[in-house]
């Protein structure tokens, strides 16, 4: 799928992240929660497409369940009492709720973190904070870049060692342990020598020097500010709802929270329509796309 999203400007993209994982790590309302959680996996999906779909039923789910499950038996906090546990311990719904919600909150993060990984390239990272913090800007884009190009390079490696029977799945336990250090050995090799040749790229393109300039191919359009006005003022609008309580939630030692009002309801729909800025921007241009396409 084409993410018409991601080819907005870098300020654009990085309100928009900013915004969204401050409040997905703050706010415990379960709408919210519910709101920022299907919001983020719905994007992963788009970008990602069956790949998401298999982490979340493989890494998501199950990481859901425990947390939900492992907050009751730590947590006891509560005025609802459902039973004992065998420790004596009561087993309460105010911590089985907020281990839900814990859980909910934590992959919520980890699913806006993938979308922002995907969405962030290097150059968009270098290009808003190489002035501000060159040093810390440039180590984040190299960690950044540095993880898929390692998973890359390590299945070619081991691609290359299985085509002569030297994998770390090929052989006994000792033989593959040997295999296995070797395709180690080779990809520490590579990255070694990658950074050498790195740093010389660098120092032979002045990087450091005063005065250099660099080249940058991201321009701020109307439409760019039109998104950026957009998204700025929803996060304005949540932030001062939120500081003025009309988020307010709360687990212990009863659940009781802002459910109605129309105060509390705009709120609702501002972090609605904040959260799925980037799902409405792609399907506006997967439509504008298709009737291109309709008219060649």
């Amino acid at each position: 799928m084409r993410d018409t999203f991601s080819g907005f400007h870098p300020a654009v993209n990085m309100l928009f992240f900013t915004g969204t994982i401050i409040f997905s790590m703050s706010l415990i309302h379960p709408v919210c929660l519910a709101i920022s959680l299907t919001c983020a996996f719905a994007y992963s999906i788009y970008i990602n497409g069956k790949k998401a779909l298999r982490w979340g039923a493989m890494f998501m789910l199950p990481m859901l369940i425990a947390t939900a499950l492992i907050n009751p038996a730590f947590n006891h906090q509560g005025a609802t009492i459902l039973a004992y546990l065998r420790s004596g311990n009561p087993l309460t719904l105010e911590s089985i709720l907020y281990g839900i919600a814990a859980a909910a909150m934590l992959i919520t993060a980890i699913s806006w973190f993938s979308c922002f990984n995907a969405v962030m390239t290097s150059d968009k990272f270098i290009y808003l904070f190489g002035r501000a913090i060159p040093g810390l800007s440039l180590i984040l884009s190299m960690s950044l870049r540095f993880v898929p190009r390692f998973k890359a390079q390590i299945a070619a490696i081991s691609g290359a060692q299985r085509c002569i029977g030297r994998d770390a799945s090929d052989g006994g336990l000792l033989q593959r342990a040997r295999h296995g250090i070797r395709i180690v050995s080779i990809m520490v090799t590579w990255a070694l020598e990658n950074a050498i040749e790195t740093a010389d790229s660098m120092k032979g393109r002045g990087y450091g020097l005063p005065g250099r300039t660099a080249f940058s191919i991201f321009a701020l359009t109307r439409r760019d500010l039109y998104a950026l006005a957009f998204i700025g003022a929803c996060c304005a609008y949540i932030a001062l709802g939120a500081a003025l309580g009309g988020l307010r939630f709360r687990y212990f030692p009863t659940v009781r929270g802002e459910w109605a009002g129309f105060y509390t309801i705009s709120l609702f729909m501002a972090y609605l329509a904040l959260c799925l800025s980037p799902l409405a921007i792609n399907i506006m241009g997967d439509i504008k796309w298709k009737a291109i396409e309709s008219k060649i």
